[in-house]
């Protein structure tokens, strides 16, 4: 039996943020609508074929006349006797698909308030986000309907209700049974569109993508309700270590601005302020500089344009007002020359009690933007990988007071968004067992790789200078945190996609091809190390050229087309079949369209970077890595230990103390079985070695090779 799910529950708000989870103590379950292909009567035993119809249990639900445990259907189907939660969860164990949109929110409500299922399911969700095949579309119900043209009910009379802050229990029962019954229907029939694309159009390779998909939707929902334990004594002491660190930069901060700029504060949060202190420039009209294009014109053309409508920023001072003596305020005068009673803002200083003096001399680092893509409406670029280029640049120039002054911005910036988004991020998400409930979703990028948010476990900082990963430990006393990373993943599934030869005999060998990167731009003039060389080894994997880097790392991109030709070559393949076919298929069968594709009068092909990317990072991140999830998880079955997060290429795992041989056991039977479950799911005979290299320690951070 097919069953469509859907949950309502109660939402909780802390904090401005919203908790729709069951780990929150105020949260409580509502109404549970099913709607299955055929009912049965329990007292009969086999089901019975008989009109499909929905079935409303309620659980918490104030205005009810049988508040707990009542139900909403054909009286006749059960006896009075067998209460709905037993009722329920027979037509749990009789179903072979369970089928609901965004499925993995009803399953943790399910699981976590006593139900059991764990069957194959299908994510309408998730199934029309595959099916979109790389192009990007609203995924709620009503809008997958809409663009399905089927019949919804659904209105807005629910929403005004949650907007007037009522709770979902308190929303009039009859009012609420119709809005659930309705996503029942609609998610019934988006499954029904889906399949019937799926099987009669050209849609038929997805079909692989879909079941393994839907296999991690299993497991992911699995993997959320466990949680991963905090420490939050750690989580409270890396607070306070980033907290006094980003004291000390901001005090140098203000130090170097007063060398820089003069007296005049300086907001480095303001794009246009930093640019001024960067480039030392701003712009004589910000309408026409702002007008500008972002085009590749050579460096004269950029710097004469810059020499023409941007003009220097001098030094600046302040110097107490003449007309107030610095107070800001004054008594005006009658006309018979007595001073008015009350005192009013000096109009000389605007109240400020000082005045703005231009030095002579030039402020800022007076750093010249190198390229024409460092234009920007406020003035220059002071993006990220702006300052990350500059610092480097001003490096290899031996500026090392501009080279302090960028990283201690970036490093600002960054203290800002870790103690935010991380360290309070996560705090904020922390139930009151001391766990953080990991939720990734499979729905939100290009690829199929997974994302996250609040906090966005996909980002968490490897470490060194952001040590937020200690505060991860494991649940058991004496137990331990294992990570298996895929050694070089993704250059692993080029090599195998592209068929280059030198690729494939270098991870066939074990060559280090980040020391080779650092040799080529050292060779090339600037010194750089292994580490600094990772950021540029694979990005023309994924469209990364040498445009706008420094002249040694542009000899590496330029080195890398060269040397690995068999990539160069495929990734020109895969622009003909965008061109010609509109798609790009990976082995797997996972489809990405580009129906807008063309090839430009200097021949190279729109959403080049895109076709370039997306085979690699999906096939990697989003198939292979799933399926060793996958096999993991089904070893550590029979054990305590158990999966607690994956981040892009690698698996996280709690150890129990007692199994930490036993994990490393599974982590070696997948190195060497991995290949065959490839071959066994696709039909791929994968030539190229996939390495897990697990390193394991008391904290997500602090990690050693694994024996």
């Amino acid at each position: 039996m097919k069953l469509v799910l859907d949950v309502e529950n109660t939402v909780s708000k802390r904090d401005g943020v919203m908790y729709l989870d069951p780990f929150e103590k105020d949260n409580s379950l509502v109404m549970v609508g099913v709607l299955p292909d055929a009912m049965y009567k329990h007292e009969e035993g086999p089901m019975q074929d008989t009109k499909c119809q929905p079935m409303i249990f309620t659980f918490d639900h104030s205005d009810h006349p049988d508040n707990a445990n009542t139900y909403h259907w054909d009286a006749d189907a059960v006896t009075k006797s067998v209460t709905p939660h037993v009722y329920l969860q027979r037509l749990l164990d009789q179903t072979t698909v369970l089928i609901g949109h965004n499925i993995s929110h009803d399953l943790i409500w399910l699981w976590e308030s006593g139900f059991t299922y764990n069957g194959p399911v299908w994510d309408t969700m998730v199934a029309e986000y595959i099916m979109l095949r790389g192009q990007k579309a609203p995924l709620s119900l009503d809008a997958c309907a809409k663009r399905h043209e089927l019949a919804t009910q659904k209105g807005d009379t629910l929403k005004n209700y949650l907007k007037q802050g009522w709770s979902v229990r308190d929303i009039p029962w009859d009012e609420l049974t119709m809005y659930l019954e309705a996503d029942l229907y609609a998610t019934q029939q988006l499954m029904q569109v889906q399949r019937e694309r799926l099987y009669t159009t050209d849609m038929s390779s997805l079909e692989s993508t879909l079941v393994l998909s839907n296999e991690m939707t299993l497991a992911l929902t699995k993997m959320y309700q466990r949680g991963f334990k905090v420490d939050l004594d750690a989580l409270n002491s890396v607070r306070e270590q980033f907290v006094a660190e980003r004291s000390g930069i901001v005090d140098y901060l203000e130090y170097a601005l007063k060398d820089l700029m003069g007296d005049v504060p300086i907001n480095l949060a303001s794009p246009e302020q930093l640019s001024s202190v960067i480039y030392s420039r701003k712009p004589k009209d910000k309408k026409q500089w702002s007008d500008f294009g972002l085009t590749r014109m050579s460096e004269k053309e950029f710097r004469d344009i810059v020499n023409t409508h941007t003009e220097p920023v001098y030094k600046s001072y302040l110097r107490k007002c003449a007309d107030c003596y610095g107070s800001g305020l004054i008594r005006k005068r009658k006309k018979n020359g007595e001073q008015y009673k009350k005192e009013n803002k000096c109009s000389g200083c605007t109240g400020n009690g000082y005045t703005v003096v231009r030095g002579s001399d030039i402020a800022g680092l007076r750093i010249s933007p190198p390229y024409s893509r460092f234009h920007a409406s406020h003035g220059f670029t002071t993006n990220k990988s702006a300052l990350e280029y500059l610092g480097r640049l001003a490096l290899q120039y031996d500026k090392e007071k501009a080279a302090d002054f960028l990283g201690k911005v970036q490093r600002l910036s960054a203290l800002d968004t870790y103690i935010n988004s991380f360290v309070d991020g996560i705090k904020k998400h922390v139930k009151d067992d001391g766990f953080l409930h990991v939720r990734l979703n499979q729905h939100m990028t290009s690829t199929g790789r997974l994302s996250g948010k609040e906090p966005n476990m996909q980002n968490m900082p490897r470490g060194g200078t952001f040590p937020v990963k200690k505060v991860f430990v494991s649940r058991w006393e004496g137990g331990k945190i294992l990570e298996a990373d895929f050694a070089q993943l993704e250059f692993r599934a080029a090599a195998f996609l592209s068929q280059d030869d030198i690729a494939m005999q270098e991870v066939r060998d074990g060559f280090d091809v980040h020391a080779y990167t650092a040799s080529v731009i050292t060779e090339a003039g600037q010194k750089t190390s292994r580490q600094d060389a990772k950021a540029h080894t694979f990005a023309p994997l994924y469209g990364a050229t040498g445009y706008g880097r420094t002249k040694a790392e542009a000899e590496y991109y330029t080195h890398f087309v060269a040397k690995y030709k068999g990539i160069a070559d495929w990734h020109q393949t895969l622009a003909r079949d965008a061109l010609t076919k509109g798609v790009v298929t990976t082995p797997s069968g996972r489809v990405f369209t580009f129906p807008n594709v063309q090839r430009k009068v200097n021949g190279t092909v729109t959403y080049f970077t895109q076709i370039k990317n997306y085979p690699v990072q999906s096939f990697a991140t989003a198939d292979i890595v799933p399926l060793a999830f996958l096999e993991i998880d089904r070893m550590l079955l029979q054990l305590k230990s158990c999966i607690v997060n994956t981040v892009h290429d690698s698996i996280v795992i709690d150890v129990h103390p007692n199994e930490e041989a036993s994990v490393t056991e599974i982590i070696d039977v997948v190195n060497r079985t991995l290949k065959d479950v490839i071959n066994l799911r696709w039909g791929i005979d994968f030539n190229v070695p996939l390495v897990l290299e697990p390193k394991i320690g008391f904290n997500w951070l602090e990690l050693t090779e694994a024996a």
